[in-house]
């Protein structure tokens, strides 16, 4: 007979091979922890291949998830439970299991062939060498029980394979006292035309729940209760989902049709997916034959005066960059979401980075100023997407809004707001000339440097467009060399000024004054938030800033920097927001930086800050 125990915070890690729908596994799990009111943060990962060699070390797929009754901020630093697939899942990811931690096998992902292609010495498998005796393992050969359970189908064997993730999810569900209700109703709706596949995997996802239940090896359940949050009404969101619902959320407060050009590259893919359900909101997406196209489709659109926008990685990025000068010139909003990755070139495409942050900022030909605002969370993600449309259109310029690969395949709860709590986007189109104005003068710029959106067509309003530098007042082609001088200083200006018009930067956490700061940026939120708290519950004296705008700087950022004797800022890159502060603020920043396409844990985290407080 099972017992059970109350637990505070579990950190799972679903492993396997990338057939083994350990992405799907972890994913219900988490919307099942979502249901129940528990803080959760996730971290998928995942091979770059479409499918890697079976077995081997390059195509293990993960999940990890961190559910508690307590806050969340990071997927957690080590696993408290590792589900192991086979033989190569679990060689990858047991040294990020906590010693004790609880080991589920799989014993047909260990046999001779999984061992070899694991790169196991011959003669040698885990389960039988003592090599895991620190920890609890519980084995059960998941390939057997789920074809036992379908022995009454007509599915072929490799069918009746493909459910073996619903009986580990179901067991899973067993051990942490949870229901089946919300996989079920998944598999309705993901099966409706395939009956067969349908009863398969509930039969199968119901026989691993059983299993835990009536199999006397597993004696303890556990429960983890209900997170103490802010009221309201919540759900479980991705970054890519919050950064479309954003943009949406944005066109309809904006009040105005929404473009998207954009050619499809991991990570950024899912938010084209996501944006072509909602063609009911007036949203037209646009699948390009490449990013050139994806961009000055974009461009042509808000020409147009409709809110353009384009999707992409680095990669993309590069290759947008002419036409994010077009952009710049003609003075036109567009929103360009960049959704970074390991670089260069093609670098790790499913692996995380803050790499291309001076390629936001410098990383066009000329003088050619954009804005710059960075998502720290997936839910965060809404917010920056709508703050970057409302800096796009009253301030006439392409915006880049800079995510991750970790944020946006991430998940964390998230209470959304209400249609009405949101502010209305003020957008305005002239129509006719001014008094004065005998000929229309295309680039008269108003107090904060804008000048005017005109929609093609408008009668007596017509003006030249294109990449040539442009007359000031007038928009005619000019190559006067004062002139040129005189409008790249008045497009930096026009830029610098959107510090006026954005909030000035809060401290996230930590006293006013003292010893340390930490500044961050994107994804790496969370792991500075969880270390500084712990750096401050030991007595130290630290504190963070996580910066949304990048550029321009919030206009009081460098009073607050001077607040502190020591500044650290760590970045998933080889040092790039750290250039940025010591070249505007002439302050002796020190950079922390990791580049191995995977996030930072908080325990490293605190070791550096702890020696910066130290020395």
């Amino acid at each position: 007979m099972s017992h059970q125990e109350i637990l505070q915070d579990v950190v799972i890690k679903f492993a396997g091979d990338s057939g083994d729908g350990m992405q799907l596994t972890g994913n219900q799990f988490t919307v099942n922890s979502a249901l129940l009111g528990l803080d959760l943060a996730t971290f998928p990962d995942f091979p770059a291949e479409i499918r890697a060699p079976v077995g081997t070390l390059p195509g293990v797929s993960g999940f990890q998830l961190h559910f508690s009754s307590n806050p969340v901020f990071t997927p957690g630093d080590e696993c408290d439970v590792l589900v192991a697939m086979n033989a190569a899942a679990l060689k990858v990811n047991l040294k990020s299991l906590k010693k004790g931690g609880k080991i589920i096998v799989n014993t047909d992902g260990f046999d001779s062939k999984n061992l070899r292609l694991a790169n196991y010495p011959d003669g040698v498998n885990p389960l039988d060498d003592h090599s895991l005796d620190g920890y609890e393992v519980l084995k059960m050969d998941v390939s057997r029980l789920t074809r036992e359970a379908l022995k009454e189908f007509t599915l072929g064997t490799k069918e009746k394979d493909r459910a073996k993730n619903m009986f580990v999810l179901g067991f899973l569900y067993w051990m942490y006292n949870r229901t089946l209700n919300n996989t079920i109703n998944f598999l309705k709706e993901k099966f409706s035309k395939k009956p067969e596949i349908l009863e398969s995997n509930i039969k199968v996802l119901q026989a691993g729940y059983h299993y835990g239940d009536t199999t006397e090896t597993f004696t303890t359940r556990y429960q983890v209760d209900r997170a103490r949050m802010e009221p309201g009404t919540y759900r479980s969101i991705m970054g890519n989902q919050a950064l479309t619902l954003g943009l949406v959320a944005a066109a309809q407060k904006s009040h105005l049709p929404m473009f998207l050009g954009s050619y499809p590259i991991t990570p950024a893919s899912d938010i084209l997916h996501e944006l072509s359900r909602y063609k009911s909101f007036g949203i037209k997406t646009f699948q390009a034959e490449d990013e050139i196209a994806a961009i000055t489709s974009a461009i042509g659109a808000s020409y147009g005066g409709a809110l353009g926008i384009t999707t992409t990685s680095g990669p993309g990025m590069a290759l947008k960059t002419e036409a994010m000068g077009l952009a710049v010139m003609l003075e036109i909003p567009l929103v360009i979401c960049n959704i970074q990755r390991g670089g260069p070139s093609t670098g790790l495409p499913t692996k995380t980075e803050q790499s291309d942050l001076l390629q936001a900022v410098y990383g066009r030909n000329g003088e050619c100023p954009m804005p710059v605002i960075a998502s720290a969370t997936p839910a965060d993600c809404f917010d920056v997407a709508y703050e970057a449309v409302r800096l796009a259109v009253q301030h006439m310029t392409p915006v880049i809004l800079l995510s991750d690969g970790y944020i946006a395949n991430g998940a964390e709860p998230w209470k959304f707001p209400q249609e009405d709590s949101l502010k209305e986007i003020q957008v305005e189109f002239k129509t006719q000339r001014g008094d004065q104005e005998m000929v229309f003068q295309p680039y008269v710029r108003d107090e904060k440097g804008v000048r005017p959106w005109v929609k093609p067509g408008t009668p007596g309003l017509e003006h030249r467009i294109g990449g040539l530098e442009k007359q000031n007042i007038t928009g005619n082609i000019s190559y006067d060399s004062e002139n040129h001088q005189l409008m790249v200083k008045l497009r930096q200006e026009k830029v610098d000024k959107i510090a006026q018009y954005i909030p000035e930067q809060k401290l996230d956490s930590g006293p006013e004054k003292g010893k340390l700061l930490v500044i961050g940026w994107g994804s790496t939120y969370g792991a500075i938030k969880t270390a500084c708290e712990a750096v401050r519950n030991g007595g130290e004296d630290v504190a963070h800033i996580h910066l949304r705008y990048i550029r321009p700087f919030p206009a009081n950022l460098e009073q607050l920097i001077r607040n502190y004797d020591k500044v650290l800022v760590p970045e998933l890159n080889n040092g790039q927001l750290v250039r940025l502060l010591r070249d505007q603020f002439l302050i002796d920043a020190r950079g922390m930086n990791k580049i191995m396409g995977i996030p930072f844990t908080k325990s490293e985290l605190v070791e550096t800050i702890r020696t910066m407080l130290e020395d």
